[in-house]
Parts: C-alpha cells; sequence; structure tokens
C-alpha cells in the first residue's frame, strides 16, 4: 500500500495544486501576478497530466498486481477530467498567459475585467479541480480504506462526490458570469462614445 501511495501522491498533489492555483486567478488585482499564477498554473497542469499518463502507462506496459497496476487503476476515474484538462484548460491557460504577457512593460497594470473573466471561465479551473477529486478515491483506497469495498459507503461517497461537482461547476459558473457583466459595460459605453449624435 506504501508503495501505491507514493505512486498516487505526487499525482494527486499535482492536480490539487493546479486546482487551488486556478480558483485564486480571478481575484488577482495585476497583471504581473496573473501572469505569474498562470505560469505556475501551466506548469501544475502539465505536471498532472504527465503524471497521469505516466502512470496509466506504466499500468499498462506492467503486468499482474504490482503497485503501478493498482495505481493506474485507481486514476481510472480521473482520466477524463484530465483529457478535457489537456484538450481545454492548457489552450486557454496558454491564452491568459500570452494575454497578461502583452502587459509586461507596465506590471503594476490592473489586470482586465475581459482577462479575470477569461481565468474565471469553466473550462479553466473545472476540469483541474474535478480531477483532483477524482484522485481522492485512490489515495483513500491506498491508505487502506477502500470505499468501493462496503455498498452502504459506495452509494453515499458517490453521490457527495457528484453534489462536489454540480457544486463546483455552478461556482466557476456564475463567477464567470459576474466578471464577464463587469467587462461589458466598458465596450458598450465606448460604443455610444464613438456612435454619431442624434440631437
Amino acid at each position: 500500500m506504501e508503495s501505491q501511495l507514493t505512486i498516487l501522491f505526487p499525482v494527486a498533489a499535482a492536480w490539487l495544486a493546479a486546482g487551488v492555483v486556478a480558483d485564486g486567478l480571478p481575484r488577482l488585482r495585476t497583471t504581473r501576478a496573473l501572469r505569474r499564477r498562470t505560469g505556475w498554473l501551466l506548469a501544475l497542469t502539465l505536471a498532472g497530466l504527465a503524471l497521469t499518463a505516466a502512470v496509466l502507462g506504466g499500468g499498462l506496459l506492467s503486468a499482474g498486481s504490482a503497485p503501478v497496476d493498482r495505481a493506474a487503476a485507481g486514476l481510472t476515474l480521473a482520466v477524463g477530467p484530465a483529457l478535457v484538462a489537456s484538450v481545454c484548460s492548457v489552450r486557454r491557460i496558454r491564452w491568459l498567459w500570452a494575454g497578461s504577457g502583452a502587459f509586461a512593460n507596465a506590471p503594476a497594470t490592473p489586470a482586465p475585467h475581459g482577462l479575470r473573466a477569461a481565468a474565471a471561465h469553466p473550462l479553466v479551473g473545472l476540469p483541474l479541480q474535478v480531477a483532483a477529486l477524482a484522485t481522492m478515491p485512490a489515495v483513500i483506497a491506498a491508505i487502506g480504506t477502500d470505499l468501493g469495498a462496503e455498498p452502504s459507503v459506495t452509494g453515499p461517497a458517490i453521490t457527495v462526490g457528484a453534489l462536489a461537482v454540480v457544486a463546483i461547476a455552478v461556482r466557476h459558473a456564475l463567477r464567470h458570469s459576474r466578471l464577464a457583466e463587469r467587462a461589458r459595460p466598458d465596450a458598450s459605453r465606448s460604443t455610444r462614445a464613438g456612435g454619431p449624435l442624434h440631437v
């Protein structure tokens, strides 16, 4: 169990750290802080993807009941969120990093609401946090408590996990909507200012 936990712990830690960093991005006030944290997030996300792929690949190449086989089986739940993160989150994080880099000559510039709204988009943080959540059953099982062994525990555990995912998704959507609304009035005011005058 200890060797299995040794394999799973870095994977879970990378996804958990990425989820925490992603959750704090929309609260950053300056472009310098946003660019720095976005760089951290990109590195953590790529680390989580690489570690997950390494464990799954090791499980495929290994035969029998080696610790890497059990660890790979435990990461089955994290495959879906990891794929979404690789396809959607990485692209959006790189866009955020490049967008905040446009203000490199003025690092103290307040982060625009548009960038903060993009940082709050559900496809930035949600897949990372769901991946972190999906690694928890494998880590708990590696510690010695198998949630799937008792039917009386499996059902409530699945329900709690599903509710947690829904709550995280709703929170991301509401925060993204709020920041996007703050970004729109500036555009509408500039449109009205640039339009013809009517007497």
